[in-house]
């Protein structure tokens, strides 16, 4: 999966979440979430061209923004029970939370490097369509990149037992993050056990920063 994009698409999400109420759709007076998703997408690009620290690169102030923006905002133990599918009955409760744990590292060492190289893109957010009392929603959008061809995003969102909506699942350009990582995950496991791949991803999140 392409880095820059599912960074991209990462960035918007948060920016859409970062104001959502702690109410369902139905009972909510704030903006549509297409709306806010779209607004606040904007402040948060905003960020990423005017931050200097962020066009450089620099770990700490990346990580501080991913830390306000992103992580808060995801759904890490339904996401990391969807890569795992069957085999997450096969773990231990602790396994599990460690598999969670690694799994959420990962994707923020691996991802985090792109943050900047999407700053001369934009995001288009589409009306959502969906029931007023729906507790699973998919916000579609596209992200226009300057120099080359509009990539669609789609973000997979569940409303959670405190009233959030978080992101269990991103679509890029076709390619899901969740099946993505469920078949390396499954080859890992199949050869190693689930021993196995913890290690493997201990030792992932242990070295250089993609």
């Amino acid at each position: 999966m392409n880095k820059r994009f599912f960074l991209a698409a990462l960035a918007s999400l948060a920016a859409g979440l970062l104001t959502w109420p702690l109410t369902a759709l139905a009972q909510t007076t704030a903006e549509a979430p297409d709306v806010q998703v779209r607004r606040v997408a904007d402040e948060v690009l905003q960020i990423v061209r005017s931050d200097a620290k962020v066009q450089a690169g620099d770990p700490a102030r990346v990580r501080e923004v991913l830390d306000a923006k992103l992580l808060p905002h995801f759904d890490f133990r339904r996401m990391t029970m969807l890569v795992m599918g069957r085999n997450w009955r096969l773990a231990t409760p602790e396994q599990q939370t460690e598999l969670v744990e690694q799994f959420r590292m990962l994707l923020v060492r691996t991802y985090s490097g792109a943050l900047a190289q999407f700053k001369d893109d934009t995001i288009n957010v589409k009306p959502l369509r969906a029931a007023a009392d729906a507790k699973e929603v998919t916000v579609y959008s596209e992200v226009i990149r300057s120099k080359a061809a509009t990539v669609p995003v789609d973000y997979s969102l569940i409303l959670s037992s405190d009233g959030q909506w978080r992101c269990y699942d991103v679509m890029v350009g076709g390619v899901s993050l969740v099946t993505n990582y469920r078949d390396d995950f499954n080859q890992q496991i199949k050869t190693d056990g689930i021993d196995g791949l913890l290690k493997t991803l201990a030792a992932k999140n242990k070295g250089a920063t993609p």
